[in-house]
């Protein structure tokens, strides 16, 4: 595959649909994530961004939670985004869709004038995201049975 990509904020309910087949896709399906917590509250005031193809299938997406939604997930700091859920479909994968869905998370967070951007990697992607220019802060801890770590980056 490849077909050129577009990434863009989530803009309506179809869209919103194409974020969550993509999440559906990775996490529940290719990693056993349980569905019912795959979903949450925060998705209805979550920033979605998402990667399509030129022929408008869905490659990927993410999402930024900030202010008050953020807080829980950024140690009570609400100048600080949350970066979650970034999920790219198998055939994207290494063509740059997820870099460029970070870039565009950050670009939102930016935009909403935020100081910093956290996020809770999964171990496997520590290199992925350290390239981004995060970095890793706090001890591993498990989330849906999966080893994660805590990272930050200044904007």
């Amino acid at each position: 595959m490849s077909a050129p990509y577009t990434v863009r904020i989530a803009g309506g309910p179809a869209d919103r649909e194409a974020c969550f087949a993509v999440r559906k896709q990775v996490f529940v399906v290719e990693q056993g994530v349980a569905e019912d917590i795959e979903y949450d509250a925060y998705d209805a005031v979550a920033v979605h961004v998402l990667a399509v193809r030129e022929d408008g299938v869905p490659l990927g997406t993410g999402r930024l939670l900030y202010g008050e939604a953020a807080a829980a997930k950024t140690g009570g700091d609400v100048s600080v985004g949350s970066l979650g859920r970034l999920a790219v479909s198998r055939e994207a994968r290494g063509l740059g869709v997820g870099a460029a869905l970070v870039r565009a998370i950050e670009d939102a967070a930016r935009a909403r004038g935020l100081a910093a951007v956290d996020l809770h990697a999964q171990t496997h992607a520590l290199g992925f995201y350290e390239r981004l220019g995060y970095a890793a802060y706090g001890p591993e801890f498990p989330d849906a049975g999966i080893p994660h770590r805590a990272m930050r980056r200044a904007l």
